[in-house]
């Protein structure tokens, strides 16, 4: 196969359930293989994990003239990226709230147990629709302060900045962006005014937090204000639905770990980082070189884009040992899951213990669970993979 055309496969829906012999032929290619369209690919895990790192490198789409507005921290270099990230992380975590995250522990099980209550033996479920989609919005929403009722709305945004942000060999895109930046605007707008009705108000979560911030340097503008919020909902429940959901099928596909977990619960800690490299919820990243920058042999221009493929890193038979064998006591598992580098995964330790309360609520009841479509639809996005639905036979 030509080696110019896999990021046209890696992002053709058709190897959307199984994208990980591409990968393969990726990192037998070469640490970095351009492409038809001038992007670069980067599928070996020491090469990904050295350019998360490379100041050189550039998050920030404005970089190559992709974009005109400022986009969230996600997508913004140091020094502003770290001043917009330390402000977002204020209210919640440490070093200035430390037992924000570990108070939700409570939350989350509460809003397990509460979703598990509708689950009976012999009724077929879709675990999306019915447990890892409403687990994760519920505790953002009650994290960031947002009514539970209004999810329908933020769904249907979140749907479209999400597709707009996807990876995709260069086109015409024009149409999707265009939508992502009307929704990522009507959503915003929507987050500040929430944010600006609770001025003056006492209250325990984040928009409350950001609004009555009593220092004007550590105040977020409306508009970082907007970007920050949008952010924070969005990334708090996409990929967990996508790392819950993609945990169980890996489970149901291997039932011997599956009753290894039901005997020793204690291990979910362990498979959960398994599952953060084996099926992630977050495959691919760009990054733009600021000057000319030479990877393992190859010149790669500035203002090009880079695609870092951290699945296939996580599969890097270089990296690690036996890689495409699921073992939930893999020693030594430094994952490019949550990322790496400045940008790695803000939420990474809301994520792991909704993970592993989601999984470890669910391991009772998949013993005798079946699936009834194998592969099961999966979203459209190449970025954020995982099932839109997984219809299970308790």
């Amino acid at each position: 196969m030509d080696s110019e055309t896999l990021l046209t496969r890696i992002t053709d829906y058709a190897n959307r359930p199984n994208p990980y012999p591409v990968y393969a032929e990726l990192r037998e290619a070469g640490p970095v293989v351009r492409q038809a369209d001038g992007s670069y690919l980067v599928g070996t895990y020491h090469e990904i994990a050295a350019l998360l790192h490379d100041p050189r490198m550039s998050a920030d789409p404005r970089t190559r003239g992709a974009v005109t507005h400022k986009p969230p921290f996600l997508r913004l270099d140091d020094p502003e990226h770290h001043r917009l990230r330390t402000l977002a992380m204020r209210p919640f975590g440490p070093p200035h709230s430390p037992g924000r995250v570990d108070a939700m522990r409570g939350e989350i099980d509460r809003v397990t147990k509460e979703l598990l209550g509708s689950f009976e033996a012999g009724r077929q479920i879709d675990v999306v629709d019915d447990f890892a989609y409403p687990l994760p919005v519920t505790v953002i929403c009650r994290l960031l302060g947002v009514p539970r009722e209004d999810e329908p709305l933020f769904r249907a945004w979140s749907d479209t900045i999400v597709a707009s942000a996807d990876v995709r060999p260069e086109g015409d895109s024009a149409e999707t962006d265009k939508a992502g930046d009307q929704a990522r605007t009507e959503m915003g707008q929507y987050l500040v005014n929430l944010a600006e009705q609770r001025l003056g108000r006492p209250g325990d979560d984040l928009l409350t937090a950001f609004a009555n911030e009593p220092d004007p340097a550590l105040r977020l503008t409306r508009e970082e204000l907007a970007e920050t919020a949008v952010l924070l909902l969005i990334a708090g429940h996409e990929t967990t639905v996508n790392l819950i959901t993609n945990g169980v099928l890996t489970l149901l596909r291997h039932p011997e770990h599956l009753d290894h977990l039901r005997r020793e619960p204690d291990l979910l800690p362990r498979a959960v980082e398994e599952l953060l490299r084996y099926e992630p919820p977050v495959h691919m990243r760009e990054r733009i070189p600021r000057d000319d920058i030479d990877v393992a042999g190859t010149k790669i221009p500035r203002g090009a884009s880079v695609i870092l493929v951290l699945a296939s890193g996580n599969r890097d038979p270089m990296r690690f040992h036996d890689p495409d064998r699921f073992d939930p006591t893999r020693p030594d598992n430094q994952h490019l899951g949550f990322g790496s580098g400045i940008h790695l995964c803000y939420g990474a330790p809301l994520a792991r213990i909704e993970a592993q309360a989601a999984l470890g609520a669910l391991l009772p009841h998949l013993g005798a669970a079946r699936l009834v479509q194998d592969p099961p639809p999966y979203r459209q996005n190449a970025m954020l993979r995982g099932p839109r639905h997984l219809p299970l036979h308790l």
